[in-house]
C-alpha cells in the first residue's frame, strides 16, 4: 500500500522483472491494481482486462505503477482509455512510467500521486 508495486522476493528482486504481473485489492472506496514488469502490445492483456473490469465496477481505480519496468504507447493508450471510463489515479509511477507521462503530456491529464494511500484517498 505504499506504492511499492508488485511484492518482491526476499532478496529484493522481482521474480521476473520482465514478466508482467497484476495484483488487485480493495482499499477504502478505491480498487487498486498493482502492476509490475514490462507492458507493451504483446504483454498488456492481463492489465487491460483488470483495468476494464475495474472501470466497470468501481468509481475510483488506482494503478500502482511502481513496479512497471517498461511501458510503451499501448500502455499509455490503455491508461487514457480507462481514464475516460472512470476516475483513474496513478500511484508511485516508476521512472519509466513517469517519463512517458511527462513526454506525452499525459501527466497533465491523469491524476498522479506519490503513494497508493494518497491516490486512494478522497
Amino acid at each position: 500500500m505504499t506504492g511499492e508495486g508488485v511484492p518482491r522476493t526476499p532478496a529484493g528482486r522481482a521474480p521476473e522483472d520482465r514478466v508482467p504481473q497484476v495484483v488487485q485489492y480493495g482499499l477504502g472506496e478505491a480498487w487498486v491494481i498493482a502492476a509490475g514488469g514490462e507492458f507493451d502490445l504483446s504483454t498488456s492483456c492481463a492489465l487491460a482486462e483488470a483495468l476494464e473490469v475495474a472501470a466497470q465496477k468501481h468509481q475510483r481505480v488506482v494503478l500502482d505503477a511502481a513496479g512497471v519496468t517498461f511501458a510503451d504507447s499501448m500502455f499509455l493508450t490503455l491508461l487514457l482509455r480507462i481514464h475516460s471510463q472512470t476516475e483513474l489515479r496513478l500511484a508511485a509511477p516508476s521512472r519509466q512510467v513517469a517519463r512517458i507521462l511527462e513526454l506525452t503530456g499525459a501527466d497533465t491529464v491523469l491524476t498522479v500521486r506519490a503513494t497508493v494511500a494518497e491516490a486512494a484517498a478522497d
